[in-house]
């Protein structure tokens, strides 16, 4: 056994040696570096992302007729993100994230941290498994009825899964004895997975059993500054909603099991929205019907103009809470004449996946994805031609055009995709790029053999197809933000 493993291991020795990948040794004894050959251009560059490699199984695509799957497609983006690959059912109301829609919800997030973080919020993480006790002391164990997951654990003590976390933020805050005025306002704020127990899960991503959310908390000295702090988040929020590109409106909506003095709700119109809504034509007053008589036509407050009907999805909902959680868990600070007072508080909520969901139900088309242009997982996709076809020589091109991309437009780097699935038609291919909504999608074929090389590109999100010089296209693509 011994020879056999020394002529391997002599025979593997020799190869690395011999292309270069092992150091040699000087006659000190210490490894002397490599020099790269000066013709390795190819092997400095970073290979591209290949679409074959990346993970969208085909077989989770697959939702034809008679699919085990079909009837449960309630609505168009559970629909597309389940024919894209983006998402698998796992159980009622709980889905796999696939990689693409990770990165789409991970450019949300970077959107939501610098929004929340530019109005002083300060980003922390709090248990999943909520204690009952906390939930007993404010009533809402018992108010929150079958949403509410419970469960025991060995010793049998109760928890429950939290789909909010009024309590245990309020029960942290408490614990800080030596918090002073000059701390606040404190925002905190975490994105992380929340519970429900829907009775009906329904809309793929929209209204599920399991999801992200984030949920901010803030603690002010007065109710005057408590309304000062409101006011900034609701602006925050439509910073978000403007930039991601989505219409979105702000109403009063019901304070419900959380309670407090006011309450609004971020709703993006929708057919398939759960929510009736009511807008006024001549004003900005906008409400949820559960807060007014349903039949009411006339505007409450400019009086003259008339209240029109309309659906939404709610994607975010904000709360002054005064001191109704504060005064229960004893959440105080030392005020400006050293005494002891409650603080003032309000809760923020972002449905994270919902709004990945909502975007896609109110941009796409019936047959394709269209993302918010800062979400999208990937920005470009750069289709090299058909092997064997007449312009087969041109995927060299094609694959320097991705290097030479990467260099030129440093940030987007990682934004870019490679189709290599080259037995394909560029007609199959692009109905392919089309369905998952990369914003931009490169043809590189006969036109880029000319001498004047001629680029195909299909701006996604506007329809449009335009042929550009390479330079003019690097100069298009260098607008593109990415965040």
């Amino acid at each position: 056994m011994e020879p056999v493993l020394h002529r391997v291991r002599h025979k593997v020795f020799s190869s690395l040696h011999r292309i270069g990948l092992l150091s040699r040794r000087s006659h000190s004894g210490f490894a002397e570096p490599v020099a790269e050959p000066a013709s390795s251009h190819s092997r400095q560059m970073k290979p591209p992302l290949l679409v074959s490699r990346l993970y969208q199984p085909s077989n989770l695509r697959d939702m034809g007729p008679d699919s085990r799957m079909q009837g449960e497609l309630t609505c168009k983006s559970q629909r597309l993100m389940q024919q894209a690959g983006l998402i698998h059912p796992f159980n009622p109301g709980c889905f796999y994230y696939l990689p693409a829609t990770v990165r789409a919800m991970e450019k949300l997030v970077r959107v939501i941290d610098q929004e929340m973080q530019q109005i002083g919020g300060q980003k922390l993480d709090m248990p999943s498994l909520c204690s009952a006790d906390l939930w007993q002391i404010s009533q809402r164990w018992d108010l929150m009825g079958k949403e509410l997951f419970r469960l025991k654990d060995r010793h049998g003590v109760n928890y429950c899964l939290g789909p909010t976390h009024e309590e245990a933020v309020t029960h942290l805050v408490a614990h800080q004895t030596a918090l002073s005025y000059k701390q606040l306002p404190l925002l905190l704020y975490q994105i992380t997975r929340k519970f429900r127990d829907e009775p009906k899960p329904r809309f793929g991503l929209l209204r599920g059993r399991e999801f992200y959310m984030k949920d901010m908390y803030s603690f002010d000295v007065s109710e005057e500054a408590a309304y000062e702090t409101y006011e900034s988040v609701c602006h925050a929020y439509t910073r978000i909603f403007a930039r991601l590109g989505l219409r979105c409106v702000q109403v009063q909506a019901d304070t419900g099991n959380i309670g407090g003095k006011l309450s609004h709700e971020f709703q993006l119109p929708a057919d398939i929205g759960e929510d009736r809504l009511l807008v006024c034509r001549s004003c900005s007053f906008s409400a949820n019907v559960e807060t007014m008589l349903s039949d009411r036509t006339d505007c409450p407050q400019c009086k003259t103009g008339t209240l029109s009907e309309s659906k939404g999805i709610e994607v975010g909902h904000t709360f002054y809470l005064g001191k109704k959680y504060s005064d229960m868990f004893n959440a105080v600070f030392s005020n400006a004449q050293n005494k002891q007072s409650v603080a003032e508080m309000g809760c923020y909520g972002l449905g994270v996946t919902r709004i990945l969901a909502a975007a896609i139900e109110v941009m796409s088309t019936d047959e394709s994805i269209r993302w918010p242009g800062l979400l999208a997982p990937y920005q470009v996709c750069v289709l090299p031609p058909k092997k064997g076809s007449k312009a087969d020589e041109a995927t060299g091109l094609a694959e320097d055009f991705v290097h030479t991309l990467g260099q030129t437009v440093p940030h987007l780097r990682g934004e870019i995709v490679f189709d290599d699935r080259t037995q394909m038609t560029i007609g199959k291919r692009l109905k392919d790029a089309s369905r998952l909504g990369y914003p931009y999608v490169v043809v590189v074929g006969q036109g880029a053999l000319e001498d004047t090389p001629r680029f195909e590109v299909i701006c996604q999100q506007t329809d449009e197809t335009m042929f550009l010089s390479k330079e003019d296209l690097f100069c298009l693509l260098g607008k593109v933000e990415i965040v």
